[in-house]
This record gives C-alpha cells, structure tokens and sequence, in this order.
C-alpha cells in the first residue's frame, strides 16, 4: 500500500503533466488551437506545423520539463524505486489525460522522455540516441516514437531495474496506443514527414 506521501507526490506528478505546453504557447503567441488544426494532437510536431519551429521548440521543451521537475524532485525526496516508477508513470498519464484540458492531451513522447531522462540520465540517453537516429534517417517523427517506444523496456531492463523496466512497459503500451492513427498512415503512405526549413 502506497503511503500519504507518495500518494500526495503521485498526484503532484499528474498535475504536472496535466499542464499541456501546445496549448499554453499556442494561447499565449496567437496560435491556433492545436486540438482544432493540423494533426489536432496537443504536441510539440504539430505546433511545428501550425506556428514554426519557434512555437515548437518552446512547446517541446515545456513538455520535457514538465517530466524532469516532478522526478527530480521525487529522487531528491527519497522515494524507493518502486515509488519512483509509479509517480512518474503519474507523471506521463497526466500529459496524455490532462485534467486541466477535458482529458484530451498529447501522444507523451516528449513528457516520458523528460520522465525517463531525469529517473535514470543513461536510460534517457539511450533513447534519445534512437529517437534522433529513426527521426533522422527516416523523417517520421511517430515512426522514431514508436521504435523509441517498443525499445525502451529493452533499455530499461538492461539499464535499470524491475519496476522501471514494468513502467517502461505501460509507457511503450500507451504511446504505441496514442500513435495508433500514425501507424495506420505509415501503413498507407499518408504520415506527414519533418520539416526542418518551416519558420
């Protein structure tokens, strides 16, 4: 049974999540809504498409933040790992069920990778290496997600230990199921690729 403490941290986590980037930079710079235009997901590459690489650079280092402060803070209390690994789970649900936003959030690549990188820097590390080698090579953002994805409980296995590598599982389930749409388009030929040279 989880104490008061982690409980009051689990939901400090979730509430950190719930603050969604994509619609705070696009409210305050005059954007559109990015629920309503382009892609419609609440996510750092379709603010690219909507506002520029501005917008999402902002928006991008928002959703990665929101992932580091709450861990970070978690280790220095001293949860155990098992604790950790449930408060930054809290952490990755509430960017893709924000409690602030209707519960419509982003697909969490961003926010579990902010998650990831400040519970264990050569865990996160290693997956930004893959993110940036797929997204590179193959110009899809949700294809260098996915294989992002379906390789971190590897990683985590090899890197940390059983409740992260557990954790690391439910994250590459849900960000598999948020790219479900973005698989389909592979599969067909329509996904966007990056565009690097937008303002």
């Amino acid at each position: 049974m989880l104490h008061f403490d982690v409980i009051i941290a689990v939901i400090i986590g979730y509430l950190f999540g719930s603050i969604s980037s994509a619609i705070v930079v696009c409210k305050i710079m005059r954007l559109p809504d990015p629920r309503t235009e382009g892609s419609r997901n609440p996510g750092a590459t379709n603010v690219l498409r909507i506002g520029g690489k501005k917008a999402a650079i902002i928006t991008l280092f928002g959703d990665v933040l929101k992932g580091v402060i709450p861990v970070l803070l978690a280790k220095w209390y001293g949860f155990d790992t098992f604790e950790l690994s449930v408060i930054t789970f809290a952490v990755f649900l509430g960017h893709l069920y924000p409690i602030f936003f209707g519960f419509q959030g982003g697909k969490g690549v961003a926010t579990a990778f902010g998650c990831l990188v400040a519970l264990n820097w050569p865990l996160g590390l290693a997956l930004l290496v893959t993110w940036l080698l797929i997204a590179v090579i193959f110009r899809y953002s949700s294809l260098a997600a996915l294989v992002t994805a379906v390789l971190a409980p590897v990683y985590a296995f090899y890197i940390t230990n059983f409740y992260y590598t557990v954790m690391a599982v439910g994250i590459t389930f849900l960000l598999i199921y948020r790219h479900r749409n973005n698989i389909q388009k592979l599969f067909t030929g329509k996904e966007d690729k990056i565009k690097f040279g937008k303002k």
